[in-house]
């Protein structure tokens, strides 16, 4: 009976020792081993939560536009006294309406670049008519030293039998600018009297002179 009594005993210590064992191998291994690998949000691979190579953090792929980016940052704005500005009579025959083409032709020495509507205004002798911007996207333009571009005004035609309003003179002024040059009006003499005392003049961005930036 003894001898019994003293086998139990030693199977109990023997399992005990070996589910000892076991427990303290687990713990001992999370506590004294933190686990060391790379989070994957802070990878600096091109997974999913990261911009790949040439891309900023919109996805948008770098190339051509950072250039044209970059010509436009280093060319500083056109300065009214860089600009020979003339205009002429862009009118075809059919129209509905009358157009002249303001031309700006870089004589500045260096490229400078024209970013918005020019400011157009006209002289009449009923008093000064400023022209309305057509709306339309003006994209910045880098004028190449010796260049030229051209924008559009349109008003309407006088077909009322009356005088109108006599147009004088035609007032210019380059994109964030503030000084002016007047120029000869090369449109027709005048414009149709209105209710309000001024004509619908409008002016188009750079570059739509000839393409139907009026229309």
């Amino acid at each position: 009976m003894r001898v019994r009594k003293l086998t139990f005993a030693a199977l109990a210590v023997a399992a005990g020792l070996s589910l000892t064992a076991c427990n303290g191998d687990d713990g001992t291994a999370q506590d004294a081993a933190p686990s060391t690998a790379p989070s994957t949000s802070a990878s600096s691979g091109g997974g999913a939560g990261s911009a790949g190579a040439g891309q900023d953090s919109a996805g948008n792929t770098s190339g051509s536009q950072g250039s044209e980016d970059s010509a436009e940052a280093g060319a500083g704005k056109c300065r009214t006294d860089e600009l020979d500005i003339t205009a002429t009579d862009s009118t075809i025959d059919g129209d509905s309406e009358g157009s002249v083409a303001v031309t700006f032709t870089n004589g500045g020495g260096r490229d400078c670049t024209l970013s918005g509507y020019a400011g157009v205004d006209l002289k009449t002798n009923a008093g000064d008519l400023s022209a309305q911007r057509s709306g339309q996207t003006a994209d910045p333009i880098v004028l190449k030293d010796g260049e030229s571009v051209s924008f559009t005004v349109s008003y309407p035609v006088n077909d009322s039998g009356g005088s109108g309003v006599r147009v004088t003179a035609l007032v210019v002024t380059p994109p964030n600018e503030t000084k002016s040059v007047s120029v000869e009006w090369p449109g027709a003499a005048t414009l149709p009297v209105t209710e309000g005392g001024g004509s619908p003049v409008r002016v188009g961005p750079m570059g739509s002179a000839g393409q139907g930036g009026q229309s």
